[in-house]
């Protein structure tokens, strides 16, 4: 006996009559379809015919989200991405037991009634009064598909599912109307192949194809009898009936389907026993979607792609146009990532940074004179496991990174130089560089200038009390001397560099512009990305043409149209000369300076090492005429200092930029232009500034011997004389381990 609530249930009849409300005729019949009535519909102003006329019937079927395709630049797979795992197939290549099983437990006259069944509505309406509730539906393959384009167009819009799934007459009526529509216009073969397209299947699988792969391991073309009745079976309840989690309810299911096919004469009722004996063997392909199943590891790769459509006017004038053209999918994503320079780049992280270290490292490589993007990984997985992140070491937060980027410690200095010589300065630049010293009393910025007002006043050192010159500038790069760039910084003062980084693609991880302060814009004290950083280096060893990075090469939508692509901006940022000139005086660190154990062999190659205060962050960027990359080595919430540290194995009593980045990106290089050209430097003659006749022991050469880079150990040596004069060193007042004053933060950086 059905129950009947108290306080307003409804009983059978009334449910019989809300039934006919919905479903039932008024006396009008349009096509073959009963209309409801005005009154039950709440449609007291449209009591007519010519009212349910006059109700919307403009159905536009969405383009059907499907897979991703993202491509590496030779046309192998990198990873799938979707939001509904669905491959759309025409009915020819959906298997004939897969029709019919669909049509005979779904809607067995689907080839004999319009958009409505008016038998079946009557036959469910008798079987859920008998019942006292809604043991069967009456809802057509047709009435189906249309909810199913509701919910399709609703995408992942949690309110907007609920209103197309809402069961309320007003919905129905709408459905019903659209139904009409949709029977004139295409047809029940079409009807037929969209329905199978558009259907939900469970396991997150979206459409026949996607389905059968999922559950079969094969195409829809090849589904066997027993096959196709358990995905037909899966409709009604994907979960209730998921053969994965539950055989037993799959196979009582799918043995209804396969009864019901020989009730209607699909199959013989021999063929339906044969089929109900046999046990469910599946051969489930496990979902495979998103950058954490990327190959090489290039999941983070695979993401930044994926910011770059959702964040570039080139793929929609709206954030919202972007997200829903991506999260359409069906799109073929041509990619600048060389599978060789990514290889390179993971087996070179794995063979010198563990996933499990205190500290992580990521790697980047550009092509100068393209802006491609060749390579891109990290030692912490793309994931959400332990040791796993979902934050890009390697670009600015706007693109998944961290939220400020890293301090680069030395590597701002070749900026510098730049700007520098851009300006005039000559190569041969001497400055007395001591020891230790003052920061200067002004440097001039772009406004008002700096003034070293502090108490105790602003000061630094070098990385050894040995390291005190005269220095000329192809030394004090090579071995990174701290005070010699700084005198450099006073004299040009701090606008120029700050023009040299705004034409390099220089900014802040955070997105916003370097601050005009010494630390920042001499000794790296502030965070930048090693895209960034790769991007900018790639500028000199494309003779002062800066290339802004891309990772897109081309985008082709499911029907074969290309999709316009951003496109790489270059830019004349130093003169040729210049360019070349820093190309000779960054050779010279991985000749004989502080990045010897960097060097490539049997090919032109220069760079810079660096490494910040308290140790948290090592780098090394180098290039050659033909490839760029950065590493950094650190904490991602910088909390590290790496001194008594084992990273890849290997213990390290104090890290430098030379001695752990350097390699990383040696053996990337190498692995990355291994069969590729090697094409020269353009360089130029710097000529020792020194008068033969007074050259002696103590002037520079031989002090690279054992040289690091420009860590300043904290050591203070009162009584130095200050190179500017007025000024007197304050004892007590040293500098970070990247320069940075005391007194003066890095801006602040956390990590993500």
């Amino acid at each position: 006996m059905p129950k009947n609530r108290s306080g307003g249930g409804l009983t059978a009849t009334q449910q019989a009559a809300k039934f006919l409300g919905v479903a039932a005729l008024s006396g009008v019949v349009l096509a073959g379809i009963a209309l409801p009535a005005a009154g039950a519909l709440g449609l007291a102003a449209k009591g007519t015919v010519e009212g349910f006329d006059e109700i919307p019937a403009n159905l536009k079927t969405p383009p059907l989200s499907q897979r991703t395709t993202i491509l590496d630049s030779k046309g192998g797979a990198i990873a799938t991405v979707y939001s509904r795992d669905r491959t759309v197939v025409p009915l020819k290549d959906i298997s004939p037991y897969m029709q019919k099983a669909i049509v005979a437990i779904e809607d067995a006259r689907f080839y004999k009634h319009g958009a409505v069944d008016l038998k079946g509505i009557l036959r469910a309406m008798n079987r859920n009064v008998q019942s006292g509730g809604t043991a069967q539906g009456a809802s057509t393959l047709t009435q189906q598909y249309v909810k199913n384009v509701f919910v399709e167009e609703a995408g992942d819009d949690p309110d907007k599912v609920a209103q197309a799934t809402q069961q309320t007459i007003g919905r129905k009526v709408q459905e019903l109307k659209y139904a009409i529509q949709v029977e004139e216009e295409l047809g029940k073969k079409k009807i037929l192949e969209n329905y199978l397209n558009i259907t939900f299947f469970g396991q997150q699988a979206y459409g026949i194809e996607a389905a059968s792969h999922r559950y079969f391991s094969k195409s829809a073309k090849d589904l066997k009898l027993e096959e196709a009745a358990l995905l037909a079976g899966l409709v009604q309840s994907p979960s209730r009936y998921d053969p994965v989690n539950d055989t037993e309810e799959a196979t009582k299911r799918r043995n209804t389907v396969l009864q019901r096919m020989a009730d209607v004469g699909d199959i013989s009722q021999a063929t339906a026993k044969k089929a109900q004996s046999t046990p469910i063997k599946l051969n489930v392909s496990k979902p495979k979607n998103g950058c954490i199943t990327a190959v090489s590891g290039a999941g983070f790769f695979c993401d930044y792609v994926r910011q770059v459509f959702l964040t570039d006017p080139a793929f929609g004038k709206s954030k919202e146009d972007r997200a829903k053209i991506w999260n359409r999918g069906g799109l073929t994503v041509r990619t600048t990532l060389d599978p060789q320079a990514q290889q390179g780049v993971q087996d070179s992280i794995k063979s010198h940074v563990y996933k499990t270290d205190k500290v992580a490292t990521a790697v980047t490589l550009v092509q100068p004179g393209t802006g491609k993007i060749m390579g891109m990984g990290q030692s912490k997985p793309y994931g959400l496991g332990q040791n796993e992140t979902q934050y890009n070491y390697s670009v600015n937060k706007d693109m998944g990174g961290s939220n400020f980027g890293f301090p680069t410690g030395s590597t701002f200095k070749p900026f510098l130089a730049a700007a520098a010589i851009e300006g005039g300065t000559p190569a041969t630049q001497m400055y007395s560089a001591p020891y230790e010293m003052d920061y200067p009393d002004t440097v001039q910025t772009c406004g008002k200038p700096w003034v070293n007002n502090s108490v105790p006043r602003y000061h630094l050192e070098n990385e050894s009390e040995s390291e005190e010159g005269p220095y000329a500038l192809k030394d004090a790069m090579a071995m990174s001397v701290n005070t010699y760039f700084v005198q450099m910084l006073q004299d040009i003062g701090m606008c120029p560099v700050s023009h040299m980084t705004d034409k390099l693609g220089v900014v802040q991880g955070d997105g916003t512009k370097l601050p005009q302060n010494p630390s920042a814009l001499t000794l790296g004290s502030n965070g930048l990305s090693p895209l960034t950083m790769a991007s900018a280096y790639a500028a000199f060893a494309n003779r002062g043409t800066y290339c802004t990075p891309i990772a897109i090469e081309s985008v082709k939508t499911a029907a074969g149209d290309s999709l316009p692509v951003p496109k790489s901006t270059c830019t004349q940022a130093m003169s040729e000369t210049t360019a070349d000139t820093i190309n000779t005086l960054l050779r010279g660190v991985v000749d004989s300076g502080t990045g010897r154990e960097a060097g490539l062999q049997n090919r032109d190659n220069a760079g810079k090492t660096g490494t910040t205060d308290a140790r948290k962050n090592a780098w090394f960027v180098g290039y050659t005429p033909n490839m760029s990359g950065a590493v950094w080595v650190g904490s991602p919430s910088q909390s590290v200092e790496m001194e008594q540290i084992t990273i890849g194995g290997v213990y390290r009593a104090q890290v430098y930029g030379g001695e752990v980045p350097g390699p990383i990106w040696r053996d990337a290089m190498t692995n990355a232009l291994d069969g590729q050209p090697a094409p020269p430097f353009t360089t130029v003659d710097i000529p020792d500034p020194r008068d033969e006749e007074d050259e002696d022991e103590d002037w520079g050469g031989d002090r690279r011997r054992g040289r690091h880079d420009n860590r300043d150990d904290g050591k203070n040596k009162p009584g130095n004389t200050s190179p500017f004069p007025g000024i007197t060193i304050t004892p007590g007042a040293t500098g970070g381990n990247d320069g940075t004053p005391r007194g003066q933060t890095n801006g602040g950086q956390t990590g993500p």
